[in-house]
């Protein structure tokens, strides 16, 4: 990992991987953590490598919510409500039937935010610039936003203002934690990963925005931004601090490494964009877009890490591919 990272440190800014911050919050086996001793060691190795190869991180903090298992965690999911992920579930057994998870009591609500302020601390400690708190793409938080995943009658659902009032919790012990310019957050107006069904988009962010507006927080990043919804362009309406923007790419990441998609996301308003499979498979990235260089394909069967380097830290620079031969 240290390695992986230091080689794209030429990025602006290195949003690292899904972090959890306590035991339960493990979606996937062997995803990384923030909330123990060895991995707070471990981190400190990871960024002192960016570090000195120039480059700053913030650390994305995910709380896997209903997308875990007890045979990856040892411990029952838990959820805004007893509602399953569709489907099965990848485990250390392979794939299996989701679990039916746990509604959260109102007294392990408070202790899940206490958990997220801990690990951005923990995050600080160890060297990152900052934190992003993941309230997208299906896990916990973006449960509590939906409909069709949270269908608690208390102060924590119902309403708009009652779907939200958890992700605004936990930012808010965040930025308390750490400073609020030290937090982003990530947000997926519409998304459908992980079997979400948020039901009235139009109406959730809007209301989040302006709820976060006021905290004095470092971004907001909306992942597959689409520049021509309305969604998109009322967030940016609504938030006045920096608006960070990931493309929609297709299926296969284009020739220009996302350039053109980033380019209009830019002229809708966005600040700043955010890259992912195209930096997978090249660590030099920045470079190649500079200068219009072909990029190194993503290979399709390492999307995901299956462990050692290949298709992970074995992907060339654009140096070592112009090298003649001898």
């Amino acid at each position: 990992m240290a390695t992986y990272y230091a080689q794209r440190a030429s990025a602006g800014l290195i949003i690292a991987e899904a972090a959890t911050p306590n035991a339960v919050g493990q979606t996937y086996p062997n995803i990384t953590a923030i909330h123990g001793a060895a991995h707070v060691a471990g981190w400190r190795r990871v960024t002192g490598a960016v570090r000195d190869a120039g480059g700053r991180m913030f650390l994305q903090i995910q709380h896997g919510g209903r997308v875990g298992h007890p045979a990856t965690s040892g411990l029952a999911p838990v959820a805004p409500s007893a509602v399953p992920l569709p489907g099965t579930i990848f485990t250390p057994d392979g794939h299996r039937p989701a679990a039916v998870p746990r509604a959260m009591t109102p007294a392990e609500i408070r202790a899940t935010v206490a958990d997220f302020a801990d690990a951005a601390r923990n995050a600080i400690a160890v060297g990152f610039a900052g934190v992003e708190v993941h309230a997208a793409n299906g896990y916990l938080l973006h449960q509590f936003l939906g409909q069709g995943t949270n269908r608690r009658t208390d102060a924590y659902g119902g309403s708009v203002a009652g779907r939200i009032r958890f992700v605004v919790e936990v930012v808010q012990a965040v930025a308390a934690a750490i400073g609020p310019e030290r937090v982003g957050v990530r947000v997926s107006p519409g998304g459908t990963a992980n079997g979400m069904d948020e039901g009235d988009t139009d109406a959730i962010y809007p209301a989040l925005v302006d709820a976060l507006a006021g905290e004095g927080l470092a971004y907001l990043h909306v992942v597959h931004a689409d520049p021509d919804t309305e969604v998109f362009k009322e967030i940016r309406r609504r938030w006045h601090g920096v608006l960070i923007a990931n493309p929609v790419l297709g299926d296969t990441v284009p020739d220009d490494g996302g350039r053109r998609a980033g380019e209009r996301l830019l002229a809708a308003g966005a600040d700043l964009v955010a890259l992912g499979r195209p930096f997978l498979a090249n660590p030099d990235l920045v470079d190649r877009i500079r200068l219009g260089a072909p990029l190194n394909p993503v290979r399709d069967r390492y999307l995901m890490y299956v462990g050692g380097p290949t298709g992970y830290t074995d992907y060339p620079a654009l140096a070592e591919t112009l090298v003649p031969a001898s």
